[in-house]
């Protein structure tokens, strides 16, 4: 309780004027987990190096697993299952923790290292947190990621239909490995410091994801590498090779750190082999070799001991146009310092780098005769103080953006004047400094440039700077002026923004490299003018021939199927009906790319649609079907025994009747997200209902804090997913019983709607949101209801919060009977038969075949593998997703969450009701109409256009019903499974 009154009285000044909120902004501190947990590792090591606290005296110690302090001792195994460590080791899975003591003879800064052994061939990262001594020395230790190593399941690229490389799948290593701590994001030169006290020390290493064996646990002093100078006196008896010239190829890569770091064709007769017919895999990385601490190894084979020097063909063509950077690596040791890091400048064109000093001269490297490893480390590193300044002045920023809109009011009328200075001393001042601050990052970017002109990031920090230099000399216009300092694509703080994504990014694409001897000239990394003249020539005559995937008509006797997904989706399901389903039922099927889903109606009315579409929106089916384009699935007799393994409420919406057009391919969820660090800090509860939700909402604004619903990011029109779930949390409904009139003037969906309203007029919600991934990062919105997209979005592209956010199921109503509501929707894409097909058994066939377990299981496997972690697959099918290699607990949170899925139902005039809801919001919220009235009027504009598209499709004729328009309901596709003992009715 300690911190929350320190806390309170830091921040006391900030909340003495009323709140407004309009927008997350509006009540947001924008401080980071630090504020409430520990602080950085930056501040941390600038703040021990201030009270002059420094590495240890050369020291090593180790203590065996046996020696480890666990509660549950069946997780130490005996030497029998070590995997050849010939000690007994620990089983460290499912959140277990081990303890150890180590004695040291002296205070100071020591380095942990680990043995370990992963375990599974998943992609799910293997990580922990340290803790010594009970604490956590700094934010950083809370995730620490264990690499596992891969390699290509085949070592020659197998050939796909049309004689293209295809991306090797790949196999994890299993190996032991020693890893020394470090940052998970990577972007610290060196390995984390932990500071230890004299005499015994007490470390805690905790399981948050992933599996694997730990060995001996290490407590070392620092290490330092050879300065260049010492690296060739170590090595002076060696001499320097002259003729040796040996060439490896990038994309035959040894083993590396990610699945992801692919190999990839360049269509570029530069890059070598090169064909102007096939695509061939011939370089290495590009954007799948971009974050930092991504490692790829090579092997060499030298024939006698001596000097040699290394070039890479590179092809550095970053967006931003700045320099990225990489660590060397000779048999898993950076050789001498200065090989860490080493600049690739931006070159549009393919360029021999050899590696060099500032002055030109080539960096030696000793190599004994025989097998060794050549590896390259993307680092950020030498950009982290960069971000570290930035991010520290951003949020500042954000802070001093609350305050102003205290103050205001949030008031921005430009005719009306604030003497902000008085109230807010310093500001001009405080601005000023953010400038001179980022300037001087500005000047140390350009040291690290050997290019003549600004980086786009570069300019991006100059132009932060120069309207941070125009807002300090005129402070009181501040509050008219918020769109240059925080709001807006062209912000101070979105200038900032961008560059704090793009910055650390460090592709580099590797065709090849040469270990040579000094007087060994390497080939030229361009091809000649005439080379490249002939070969684009020949390729343009060759793309009026070429059928890659391309929308085009099938054989005869092969299934065309249009697949609305980017390229490297459609060969993967290519290659694995190759492999697979033709084989097994003889069915040839031809996979291309959709050129636009929108077009799949004009192509059925010229009758040149495909026999099957993947991939589509799920309101499409609907608009096919009742326009007669559709093949109902139900007429299959297998058809109903096949739609068990998908989540009932998923097909509401590809019904019409009883009648099914399409089925559920995919899957979106919203549940509850949330950052465990944070609630814990604040000692707040997750919430399990509405109620709830009210209840902790006092505790996070009076922290700057608050809660997001995904009413807030829908910016201006509110569509089905952000307001039908409180219709249907209230027991309430959008259709009346024969689906001709609308039935959210019901009492049950009044409240609903009210209750929607109010979260923002009473209870102070965010109104607009444009970003909650981004907020939750920076613990502005630690809470809040989203779905796959921000669980992709912090799962990939989150790492410094990784292992401290979690999720829960959505927040409900909760009923008299102790039950709570949690309808929402989770509309996803989906796949349909077109009623053209020559072929429906066929087709029928293949989608049962594609929707399987085993063919989803495998799918999402290889692309995420293939692909990196950003590449989630969510599958609908239930017993597949139970298979990804997602974390145990958020697929079970998840599948809870879908017992309660309720996808809206469509008829003609269901979009008029959508436009409606989202009306009635706005009126509440914003102009301050009665909610009762608010409903009425839309009801009369709902059932009137209801009325006029039933008549367009034959239901009502001269104002009569000619026939009644039954609504889909969950009770009725669960009584294809014998189970209609569902919670909701309608």
């Amino acid at each position: 309780m300690k911190f929350k009154r320190f806390l309170w009285l830091g921040l006391m000044l900030c909340f003495i004027f009323p709140q407004h909120f309009v927008t997350a902004e509006t009540n947001s501190n924008d401080k980071p987990a630090e504020q409430v947990v520990e602080e950085n590792y930056h501040t941390v090591l600038e703040n021990w190096k201030k009270e002059g606290k420094k590495d240890a005296s050369t020291f090593e110690a180790f203590v065996s697993p046996s020696n480890f302090q666990t509660a549950d001792q069946k997780n130490l195994l005996p030497v029998e299952k070590s995997k050849g460590y010939n000690d007994r080791v620990f089983y460290w899975h499912n959140q277990a923790s081990v303890s150890y003591e180590v004695d040291v003879k002296e205070a100071g800064l020591y380095e942990l290292s680990f043995d370990y052994y992963p375990l599974s061939n998943e992609v799910v990262p293997i990580e922990g947190a340290i803790q010594v001594n009970g604490k956590y020395s700094f934010y950083e230790s809370r995730r620490i990621v264990f690499p596992a190593n891969w390699k290509n399941a085949k070592q020659t690229f197998e050939k796909d239909r049309f004689g293209n490389d295809m991306i090797p799948k790949q196999k994890r290593i299993e190996e032991w490995s020693r890893i020394t701590a470090e940052d998970a994001s990577q972007l610290h030169a060196e390995p984390l410091k932990y500071e230890l006290q004299k005499g015994k020390n007490t470390i805690t290493l905790t399981n948050l994801s992933g599996e694997m064996l730990l060995g001996n646990a290490y407590v070392t002093s620092p290490g330092k590498l050879l300065s260049y100078r010492d690296y060739l006196k170590k090595h002076k008896d060696q001499k320097l090779v002259k003729e040796a010239l040996i060439t490896r190829e990038a994309e035959k890569n040894y083993e590396k750190n990610s699945s992801y770091i692919r190999p990839f064709a360049a269509n570029d007769t530069s890059a070598v082999p090169s064909s102007p017919k096939k695509l061939l895999l011939n370089t290495l990385g590009g954007e799948s070799w971009t974050k930092s601490g991504q490692t790829v190894n090579w092997k060499v084979n030298v024939k006698k001991d001596g000097f040699y020097k290394l070039t890479f063909k590179v092809l550095q063509n970053k967006e931003t146009t700045g320099p990225v950077f990489r660590k060397l690596l000779i048999d898993g040791e950076v050789p001498f310092a200065e090989a860490a890091p080493i600049t690739f400048d931006f070159n549009k064109n393919w360029s021999n780098v050899t590696l060099e000093d500032k002055n030109g001269k080539a960096f030696l490297f000793y190599l004994s005769k025989g097998e060794h490893e050549i590896g390259l480390e993307a680092d950020a590193s030498p950009v982290e103080p960069v971000l570290h300044t930035t991010n520290n002045i951003m949020r500042e920023m954000e802070e001093l953006t609350l305050e102003i809109r205290k103050l205001t009011g949030n008031q921005t009328d430009t005719a009306r004047g604030w003497k902000i200075s008085e109230y807010i001393p310093g500001i001009d001042k405080k601005l000023s400094d953010w400038a001179d601050e980022l300037e001087g990052e500005l000047k140390y970017l350009r040291t690290l440039d050997n290019s003549n002109e600004d980086s786009k990031d570069m300019v991006s920090l100059k132009m932060a700077v120069q309207k941070l230099r125009s807002l300090s000399n005129e402070p009181d216009e501040i509050p008219s002026r918020l769109t240059e300092l925080s709001e807006g694509s062209s912000s101070a703080a979105q200038l900032l923004g961008n560059m704090l994504v793009t910055l650390p990014k460090q592709p580099l694409t590797v065709d090849r490299f040469y270990v040579h001897g000094d007087q060994k000239e390497v080939p030229d990394a361009e091809a000649g003018f005439w080379e490249k003249l002939f070969d684009s020539i020949h390729r343009f005559f060759l793309s009026f021939f070429s059928e890659n995937y391309s929308a085009s008509e099938a054989e005869e006797d092969t299934l065309e199927v249009w697949v609305n997904r980017p390229r490297q989706y459609v060969e993967l399901l290519q290659n694995l009906s190759d492999q697979n389903f033709t084989p097994e039922t003889g069915i040839k099927v031809k996979f291309s790319i959709m050129p636009e889903e929108q077009k799949l109606i004009l192509a059925n009315a010229s009758n040149k649609q495909p026999d099957i579409a993947l991939g589509i929106s799920s309101w499409l089916p609907y608009e096919l079907s009742i326009r007669g384009a559709a093949v109902d699935l139900h007429q299959f007799d297998d058809f109903e025994a096949f739609s068990k393994q998908f989540s009932p409420g998923a097909f509401l919406p590809l019904m019409i009747g009883d009648s099914v057009y399409a089925m559920p391919e995919t899957q979106d969820f919203f549940v509850q997200f949330y950052r465990k660090d944070i609630m814990q800090a604040l000692e707040l509860p997750v919430p399990d209902t509405w109620d709830d939700v009210k209840g902790i909402l006092p505790e996070l604004q009076r922290y700057g804090m608050n809660y997001y619903t995904h009413i807030a990011g829908a910016t201006g029109f509110k569509p089905f997913q952000a307001t039908a779930p409180f219709v249907y949390q209230f027991d309430g409904n959008l259709y009346g019983n024969n689906g001709m009139k609308t039935a959210i003037g019901s009492e049950e969906s009044l409240k609903g709607i009210q209750f929607m309203a109010e979260l923002n007029t009473i209870y102070s919600l965010p109104l607009q949101v444009p970003n909650f991934y981004n907020h939750f990062r920076y613990s502005t919105l630690p809470i809040g209801t989203a779905n796959f997209t921000t669980y992709t979005q912090l799962t990939a592209a989150a790492p410094e919060i990784a292992g401290w956010w979690d999720i829960s199921p959505h927040p409900g109503v909760k009923k008299e009977d102790g039950t709570v509501e949690r309808w929402a929707t989770g509309s996803g894409q989906s796949a349909m038969i077109f009623k053209g097909t020559k072929s429906k058994e066929d087709s029928w066939e293949l989608l049962k075949w594609w929707l399987s377990t085993d063919t989803q299981t495998e799918f999402a496997t290889n692309l995420q593998m293939l692909y990196g972690p950003e590449y989630m697959w969510n599958t609908s099918n239930l017993e597949a997703f139970k298979n990804l290699p997602w974390p145990e607990e958020h697929k079970k949170t998840i599948l809870k969450q879908w017992e309660y899925l309720y996808e809206v139902p469509k008829n003609p005039g269901s979009y008029m009701i959508e436009r409606e809801l989202s009306n009635i919001w706005n009126r509440i919220v914003f102009d301050g109409v009665n909610p009762r009235s608010a409903v009425d009027d839309s009801v009369v504009a709902i059932d009137r256009e209801i009325k006029r598209k039933m008549e367009e499709f034959g239901y009502v004729k001269d104002g009569k019903m000619v026939k009644p328009y039954p609504i889909p309901t969950i009770e009725q596709v669960k009584s294809w499974a014998g189970d209609e003992n569902e919670n909701k009715n309608n």
